[in-house]
């Protein structure tokens, strides 16, 4: 890959930016990367519109500034460097998993505890779709890589929860398939939920909210946040659930208990589910 199209017509929503750093907000059903079928109308072909000629600069070698992805389906918070040595800086982060993603997902009920860290291998298969097409899976396996996920349930009822993940490592579709290993689902979920669940959202109901970190030139921390997706209102209005960016503070700050392993350092320390 070495050259990029610019595409004003992929929205990106600016969430933070200053001379080193953007956040950005990639929508569902929009891929990270250019990729076949997807040359034109991917998140890095929207901020070339924008940002073209310094993330240009950074080449493909670094990505194009984009230091980590999300699932085509999964919408949310998405970190672009602006300069090289942004992304070095924060590339070290992402390697040391000092770099803290939250995520939302709405689910079809809730996990046995309110609370705990998910240590489940996973592994990456190939499955066929058709006579041509190959995709991309995850499956829990003992032969697969380690992975772990810490989470919390927000709220919930008889129809549906609203859970908040923190997936520590990075593994293919690891929220989702944490999740469903537990029993819970995510809504929307074509791939790895059961045909009820899939077909309960629009789309996958998954929101990469917030995204900790240290900023590449000042040391200092960075907390960036966005609200809950304009596209899934209706959904978490039918399952009588609450906006979790609109809940009060005291749910907001819960995390923060040195009890709730979503919020600590080290997720490792918390209780687990396998």
């Amino acid at each position: 890959m070495t050259q990029i199209q610019p595409n004003a017509r992929v929205s990106v929503r600016i969430a933070y930016e200053d001379d080193d750093v953007l956040v950005v907000e990639k929508p569902s059903r929009v891929v990270t990367m250019p990729g076949i079928g997807h040359e034109h109308d991917s998140l890095l072909n929207g901020l070339f519109a924008t940002h073209g000629s310094r993330l240009a600069q950074l080449g493909g070698d670094r990505s194009f500034g984009l230091l980590h992805r999300l699932d085509r389906e999964t919408s949310g918070l998405v970190i672009v460097a602006l300069r090289q040595q942004a992304y070095e800086h924060i590339f070290q982060q992402f390697k040391q998993r000092s770099i803290a993603k939250f995520y939302w997902a709405l689910v079809h009920k809730p996990p046995r505890t309110d609370r705990g860290v998910i240590r489940l291998a996973i592994e990456e298969v190939s499955t066929r779709v058709d006579k041509y097409t190959t995709r991309k899976m995850a499956r829990i396996s003992r032969s697969g890589k380690p992975a772990l996920t810490a989470y919390r349930v927000l709220q919930n009822n008889d129809l549906a929860a609203l859970i908040e993940a923190r997936p520590v490592t990075g593994r293919l579709h690891q929220v989702r398939v944490h999740l469903d290993a537990i029993g819970c689902a995510i809504l929307g979920d074509e791939w790895y939920g059961p045909r009820a669940v899939a077909d309960a959202a629009p789309r996958l109901a998954l929101h990469a909210h917030r995204l900790r970190f240290v900023h590449p030139m000042t040391g200092q921390p960075v907390d960036v946040r966005s609200r809950w997706p304009g596209d899934l209102k209706r959904t978490l209005t039918r399952v009588r659930l609450m906006r979790p960016d609109l809940a009060p503070e005291s749910q907001e700050r819960a995390h923060e208990a040195s009890s709730d392993p979503i919020g600590q350092d080290d997720p490792t320390l918390g209780d687990g589910d396998d």
